[in-house]
């Protein structure tokens, strides 16, 4: 009896699995970039900052430093090499940094229309490749859209096959290892980077570059602005944004009539899956807040989006659109672009507009379900069935039950996986030091490329 009882405990913990391992795994993450920090890592918000301060000290001019004398950042850098060094993201304030911002706000800044029309066309032919009901993942879906979309932006021509290829194995490749569910290939991401080269060198690009980089270093900005962070980031929230509605059918159909009511959809999408987990910023000087709190400098300020996203509002954890039509994005605990002053994400203005046209091509053409799980990291990458709305719609009970069996069966192993590499990328980051080694070498006047063996 005994013997049957600890058998039928250890089915039940068996069973039990998929259900509480994977959110251990996503928080064990989040409490090791608070532990790599050490004693100079300050969660905000948490019980020094508290969330109607959050913005305050997000935005204050002191809270600038972005890599320098902050142990979080060798592993940053270790996940978006080669060419860390130059990402818009990770330089430090000065001369470099606003030319390499301008370069990236001139570059994106295009005619709505023609942001229009391009999202559109891009999707059209990403879309045209799905025939009858199909299972999917949704950010592999994504990603070429965005590949051609940033191609086009940053070389003005249509994308070719070989090209987009390069381009999304980079930016997978990246996305992958940032989530500890697969090891960096260098091979892969130094293939993009000698296409870049080779297409700087024949004069391709027709916008003018940050006039203070070599050849290889603008290819390694092209490469780490756009054609990892701006493609990554812009499929990520295209499959949150189409898992949402995958998995609440009365939304979808709301959301395929009235674009006023998919704007909704997209902010509350922004606000419960916000495309970044924890940002960190490194104080340049002291600051004052003004409830009474003092950050001392040298400190890593370690930004938890999700808890913020989570701060002040009616039952958070649900998926409530209509919160928006009485919510003000900017009077609430919501900065899914991050905040004006300090580094917003470049492309603000042009992502919702974008996603919007992909949204809506997506959703004139199929009816989206899902029975995975959603969660803001999405290791799983969004599985969702497409069926298209003309036609004969097909069975669907069959593939949602198998879906919902893959998917669960799949998050037992995916995080053990996360967890074995996660740590070992940790490590192998910490004994690379790409970031401390390349201020030290600034500091020797030598230059090295951080982009590990």
């Amino acid at each position: 009896m005994f013997l049957v009882l600890i058998l039928m405990t250890c089915l039940l913990l068996v069973a039990s699995l998929p259900y509480w391992l994977p959110k251990v795994i996503v928080e064990l993450r989040m409490r090791l970039f608070a532990h790599i920090s050490g004693d100079e890592g300050i969660t905000i918000p948490g019980d020094l900052v508290d969330a109607k301060h959050v913005k305050e000290v997000y935005s204050h001019p002191a809270a600038n430093g972005r890599s320098r004398g902050a142990v979080l950042s060798d592993l940053f850098w270790y996940w978006l090499s080669p060419g860390a060094e130059l990402h818009q993201e990770h330089l430090e304030p000065g001369d470099r940094y606003e030319e390499v911002a301008r370069t990236t706000r001139r570059i994106l800044a295009m005619p709505r229309s023609a942001a229009e029309a391009l999202a559109a066309r891009c999707a059209a032919d990403a879309l045209r490749a799905v025939h009858d009901a199909r299972l999917v993942r949704l950010r592999d879906l994504m990603m070429p859209v965005w590949a051609e979309f940033y191609y086009e932006v940053v070389f003005g021509e249509r994308c070719p096959p070989h090209a987009r290829e390069l381009i999304v194995a980079n930016a997978d490749d990246v996305v992958t290892a940032l989530k500890c569910c697969g090891l960096r290939h260098m091979d892969r991401r130094d293939r993009l980077t000698r296409f870049l080269v080779d297409r700087l060198d024949a004069g391709a690009v027709p916008h003018q570059l940050p006039a203070g980089l070599s050849t290889r270093e603008r290819a390694l900005y092209l490469q780490g602005t756009f054609f990892n962070t701006a493609i990554v980031q812009t499929a990520e929230a295209m499959a949150h944004l189409l898992m949402v509605l995958a998995r609440h059918p009365e939304a979808q159909d709301r959301a395929a009539r009235d674009d006023r009511y998919l704007d909704l959809v997209m902010e509350e999408t922004f606000r419960l899956y916000p495309l970044f987990g924890i940002a960190h910023r490194i104080t340049s000087a002291e600051i004052a807040v003004t409830n009474g709190a003092t950050i001392p400098a040298g400190s890593v300020l370690c930004f938890d989006y999700p808890a913020f996203h989570r701060i002040g509002f009616d039952h958070p954890e649900r998926f409530d659109p209509s919160r928006w039509e009485r919510l003000s994005a900017r009077g609430a605990s919501h900065i899914p672009f991050g905040v004006a002053a300090n580094r917003p994400c470049p492309a603000w203005r042009l992502a919702p507009i974008v996603m919007r046209v992909a949204a809506r091509e997506t959703l004139t053409q199929f009816a989206l379900y899902s029975s995975a799980s959603h969660t803001r990291s999405m290791p799983n990458r969004g599985p969702c069935l497409l069926v298209p709305r003309k036609g004969l719609r097909g069975p669907r009970r069959a593939p949602l039950a198998y879906m919902w069996l893959r998917d669960r069966s799949e998050d037992v192993g995916r995080s053990a996986v996360q967890l074995v590499l996660g740590t070992y990328m940790v490590r192998d980051a910490r004994r690379q030091r790409l970031c401390q080694r390349h201020f030290e070498a600034q500091e020797n006047g030598r230059t090295i490329r951080a982009s590990g063996p």
